[in-house]
């Protein structure tokens, strides 16, 4: 039962908010680019520069969620991992800079959707991660949850 709150708690935990602050940096970059506050030179650069590694990571916690057999988790993530794959093997994975404002909405709304997907996979796995936690310690009843404090 150990290993499980390890799951949840070293592995899921800090990967969905590595996840879901690299794509709310990729949205804050677009949009200082749409409001012309950075150029397209800068902003592409920034946001390939976490293009890769977030790919790795989403891959990665899929695949832990399958082998650990977190089926729920898994297919949460299975969507996303799958686009993923998908636009790297078409090699469209990276932000071109000559291309970049003619692209930038559909880039801003997908990153957005992803963003919201992070957003609940970051609510279920706190949730699972309470639920595992308050099993782990034996709390069944009210009373033991005051005899905590």
């Amino acid at each position: 039962m150990g290993w499980n709150l390890l799951f949840w708690l070293a592995i899921c935990f800090p990967s969905n908010i590595a996840l879901l602050a690299s794509t709310f940096y990729q949205v804050l970059i677009l949009s200082d680019l749409e409001s012309d506050y950075i150029n397209p030179f800068d902003a592409a650069s920034r946001i390939n520069y976490f293009v890769l590694p977030e790919f790795v990571g989403q891959g990665a916690l899929c695949a832990l969620c399958l082998f650990t057999g977190h089926w729920f988790m898994f297919l949460l993530t299975v969507p996303v991992t799958c686009y993923h794959l998908r636009l790297y093997v078409k090699r469209e994975h990276l932000i071109d800079v000559t291309e970049v404002f003619r692209v930038l909405n559909a880039e801003k709304k997908y990153r957005i959707a992803k963003l919201a997907l992070y957003l609940t996979v970051l609510i279920v796995t706190i949730f699972r991660l309470t639920l595992t936690a308050v099993y782990y310690l034996g709390i069944e009843d009210d009373e033991d949850i005051g005899n905590l404090w």
